[in-house]
This record gives structure tokens, sequence and C-alpha cells, in this order.
């Protein structure tokens, strides 16, 4: 098989899937081992792609889960017009919790109040579950044994990242916190963008005391955890508007 062929196969793979593919995934359209291109024809083909897709309005991007064709962020002010229900919003208490547990996890609810100064509802920590951005890691070895929560690969698809080292560092976050936050994929050349706007919308000084406490470098990513559908949280509190991620399936 040429490599024009390969491509095409991957192309059409990947905006049929509407949602991250491995190079495993890739390899199994192929049958048998034997029939299968291997690993590295698969990542080379995968590359021309992404070279091809520069400077277009679409792209092809690698997250956790592997790759996908996603809609390029400087489209969204045409395409948010596509949709007219309106995306989930979420507070700040929630965008606060979530960057405490990207930042010190693995960490238990009482701990993350500790780092706040106040009380986690248990509404933030649902929303945050079924939205699948953190999942139960295991339980802290203290009366009662407290659930210990840690981040997902959903997490890291959701905002374009990789791996949590790509999380932004809190001098980058200081930098945004004057900005309006919106949850938007990031620009295939700046790994961590969009998480850096999200996680900016947490107070700077919950994520210091974060920080201070997991250090500098964030844990490594555990595996994913079942998908779930965000829902609206405190919407009397400062609330975001989370954009669409727009896999080319949607559209």
């Amino acid at each position: 098989m040429d490599t024009t062929e390969l491509k095409h196969i991957i192309e059409a793979a990947l905006l049929a899937a509407g949602r991250p593919l491995s190079l495993d995934e890739l390899r199994g359209l192929f049958g048998k081992d034997d029939d299968a291109p291997p690993r590295q024809d698969l990542k080379k083909a995968v590359l021309q792609l992404q070279e091809e897709y520069a400077g277009r309005g679409i792209a092809v991007k690698e997250v956790a889960s592997g790759f996908r064709i996603q809609v390029q962020p400087s489209m969204g002010p045409w395409l948010a017009k596509l949709w007219e229900a309106r995306p989930p919003r979420y507070s700040r208490a929630l965008m606060e919790t979530l960057a405490i547990v990207a930042y010190r996890q693995p960490v238990t609810r009482g701990e993350i109040e500790e780092i706040r100064g106040v009380g986690v509802t248990s509404n933030i920590i649902r929303t945050l579950l079924e939205r699948a951005w953190i999942r139960v890691v295991g339980h802290r070895d203290a009366p009662g044994r407290p659930e210990m929560f840690g981040t997902t690969r959903e997490f890291l698809d959701y905002f374009g990242l990789k791996k949590l080292d790509e999380l932004p560092t809190l001098p980058e976050l200081k930098e945004m916190e004057s900005l309006n936050v919106q949850l938007e994929l990031p620009d295939t050349h700046t790994p961590g963008a969009e998480a850096a706007e999200g996680l900016s919308s947490a107070s700077v000084a919950s994520l210091d005391a974060a920080r201070a406490n997991a250090g500098e470098n964030p844990p490594s990513q555990d595996d994913p955890d079942p998908e779930g559908d965000a829902e609206p949280e405190d919407p009397e509190d400062d609330a975001y508007s989370s954009a669409t991620v727009v896999p080319l399936k949607s559209m």
C-alpha cells in the first residue's frame, strides 16, 4: 500500500470516528497483523497529514487518547452559529476544584477544601465525575478512608493535551488571570494553551497552594474513565462558558 492511499484511509477514519484514534486502533482497521502496515508507517502518514493540514481551518491533533481531526479555534466565531443550544457553563468553584485536582493529584475532597479555604459541594464533585474529567484513583489511609481523585484521559483530550506535563505553569496562569476565560481547543502549535485558558479561571491563590503542596511538575496521567455529560454548575457564581469541541463529524 502506497503512502497516499494510507493517508486517505487514516484521514477517512479520523473523520468518521469523531473521536481520537490511537495508532493501534488505526492499525486494527487493516485486519490481521500480517496485512496491517507497521506503526512507524502509520505515524509517518499521520505526520504528513498534519503538515498538509497546516494553515487550514482544520487540523490533525494528537491528544492523550490518540489523533483526531478538529476545527481550528480561530473558526469558533463562525462555527458557533451552527449550534443553537448554549454550551455548558461552569462556576469558578468548579474550575478551582478541577485545577487543584490536576496539580495536586491524588487529592481528597478534604484536602481540596483545605487548599481552597471553603467547602466543596457534592454537586461539584458529581459534575466533574459525570464529565469524566476526574475519577476515583484510590482511598487515603486515614479515618473514613476518603476517596482520592485524579484527572483522566478525557480531561487531557478536552483541553488538547497529550500529558499532564503540558499543563501551564503558575506564572503562565497568573499572566492569563485577567483574560476572559473560554474553554477552547488550543492552536495545534501551542500545547497546553487551552488548559491555560480554562484553568486560569480558578483563583491563583488556590493554585499557589496546590502547586506548593504538589511540587512544580504535575504527576503522571493514569488510564481513562468512561465518558460523561457535563451539567451546568452553580449559575449564581462567576460562570464560564465552554466552547464546543468540534470534530468534523458534527459539521
